[in-house]
């Protein structure tokens, strides 16, 4: 991260503006995981990474500091996202069915799990939660600094956070529910 700061402290010394070219050699893999968590595609990933670095471009005057350049990327990058799902409709609630026998029961499982079912349970989550978990989890951002960025209380920041952190574990467990009936099924056709 020192090495980020010099190269671009370098650039002001010397009188430039920042390179944006500089920006995205150094924050360009960062910004792409951290839009493959929100999005859970990697196409729209690469698309939220190009528009992100595209409105960088266009109000570099505003960095202020070097120290301030991952987090005022990440910014920009986390409301391309949120304005992207803006764009899309969400699915009525009342279309979907709760069956309440498949929601599992809080356990204190210290199973490992892999990226992938993670990145899986996540997809599933509405835009609200995942970034609320992506801020807390991946940018390690504390509840205040959420909550200055989002624009909202801290104590709406708490309740999302724990309703997205409840929907993850429900999301994360059901694909186990799941996985153990069809394991159950294709035992039964075996012995048949």
């Amino acid at each position: 991260m020192a090495e980020k700061s010099n190269e671009i402290d370098q650039h002001r010394n010397e009188g430039d503006e920042i390179d944006i070219a500089v920006l995205v050699s150094q924050y360009h893999r960062s910004m792409y995981q951290y839009a493959f968590r929100l999005s859970g595609s990697a196409v729209d990933a690469e698309d939220l990474v190009q528009e992100a670095f595209l409105i960088a471009q266009q109000k570099l005057a505003q960095l202020r500091s070097q120290e301030a350049a991952r987090g005022w990327l990440f910014t920009i990058l986390r409301n391309c996202f949120i304005r992207s799902r803006k764009r899309t409709r969400p699915v009525s609630a009342g279309s979907i069915e709760l069956n309440i026998d498949s929601v599992p029961q809080e356990t204190t499982r210290n199973e490992e799990i892999d990226s992938e079912r993670l990145q899986q349970a996540m997809d599933r989550l509405p835009p609200k939660h995942r970034t609320m978990l992506v801020m807390f989890y991946f940018e390690d951002i504390p509840y205040r600094e959420i909550a200055e960025q989002l624009d909202m209380p801290i104590g709406t920041v708490m309740s999302r956070l724990a309703r997205a952190k409840s929907r993850l574990r429900t999301e994360l467990f059901k694909s186990d529910n799941n996985n153990a009936a069809t394991n159950t099924h294709q035992l039964a056709a075996k012995e048949q």
